[in-house]
């Protein structure tokens, strides 16, 4: 129900229309990403078939592994069907409440993800600076706390942005949403009241998870850094190291695209939409996509088993 021609009274639907500027060319756009999803569903899913009917592999590492391959395929079906449903089937509308459950799916899982790099960090340093205490201490009753802790704290933080929109906000200046997905900034600007608290919120989620995260991931990384150069044998150093170079690709491409996505959102006004839109896709698409990719290539135990699995359903 409109309440003048300026502004819109709790709407019920919203409507997103994809990557703003390049409409005639979604069609085509949606192509690569479909791939991007499909091969993120499939990869993820066969490293957890793997890392579940392997018990050489149930180790806090490939645990941890696993429970990424877990949170890259919600956060990609979270966001991919419906954004093929713009492209492709021009479908835009979505019912507010819907927007809202999509909204808290992408925070909660990209908060999810963070964390699980921070565990998987930590579980290198420990793996590396103190081995023989390794298996004391990332026992299976810690490895269930980390993951129960990482999930937990990423609904809490999240879901007062839920009801900030819900509560605070009763009248909006349009109901589209200039974006493929639903993201908290672009449902916040929709509103036609006060919008401080709500982007102050945001920002404090934003550095709590990813400060926190980054600067042990930080920590942890010059720790085995200073380690690994004191090893007496260079070539043992080099090996240890090896075990984290995976790990390493993973967290530099999934916090370079989030930093980017986070400040041009706020601060890039001179930024073209479309840059912005098209990134801040890539952000939730390339991690689930290279993850089992990096991880395939340079876990030596996945590759072999992933070898075996193809040999004994074609055998030669």
């Amino acid at each position: 129900m409109s309440v003048s021609n300026n502004t819109v009274f709790m709407p019920s639907v919203l409507t997103l229309i994809g990557i703003p500027g390049l409409e005639s060319v979604q069609c085509w756009i949606g192509i690569p990403f479909c791939a991007m999803y499909l091969i993120a569903v499939i990869g993820n899913s066969l490293l957890l078939i793997i890392i579940i009917s392997e018990r050489s592999l149930h180790q806090p590492m490939y645990i941890f592994l696993g429970v990424l391959g877990v949170t890259d395929i919600v956060l990609g079906t979270s966001v991919v069907p419906k954004m093929l449903g713009i492209f492709w089937l021009h479908i835009p509308e979505i019912y507010f409440d819907s927007c809202l459950f999509q909204m808290w799916l992408i925070h909660t899982f990209q908060g999810m993800e963070s964390g699980i790099l921070l565990a998987m960090a930590l579980d290198r340093y420990v793996a590396i600076c103190y081995p023989l205490r390794h298996a004391v201490i990332f026992t299976h009753q810690l490895i269930t706390q980390i993951v129960s802790v990482v999930a937990l704290r990423a609904a809490i933080l999240v879901a007062p942005c839920l009801v900030l929109i819900k509560c605070r906000f009763q009248f909006y200046h349009t109901t589209v949403i200039s974006h493929s997905y639903c993201e908290h900034m672009a449902i916040v600007k929709l509103a036609a009241e006060n919008v401080r608290v709500n982007k102050i919120y945001g920002l404090f989620v934003a550095f709590t998870v990813a400060g926190f995260d980054l600067t042990f991931i930080t920590l942890s990384y010059i720790q085995i850094f200073i380690a690994v150069f004191r090893l007496p044998q260079k070539e043992a150093g080099l090996k240890a190291f090896n075990t984290c170079i995976a790990h390493i690709c993973v967290f530099l491409q999934f916090y370079l695209l989030a930093f980017f996505s986070f400040f041009t959102h706020r601060f890039g006004s001179h930024i073209p939409p479309y840059i912005h839109i098209l990134f801040s896709s890539l952000y939730l698409l390339v991690p689930p996509f290279l993850n089992p990719l990096v991880y395939g290539a340079k876990t030596k135990q996945i590759r072999v088993r992933v070898v075996k699995m193809f040999r004994s359903q074609y055998p030669p």
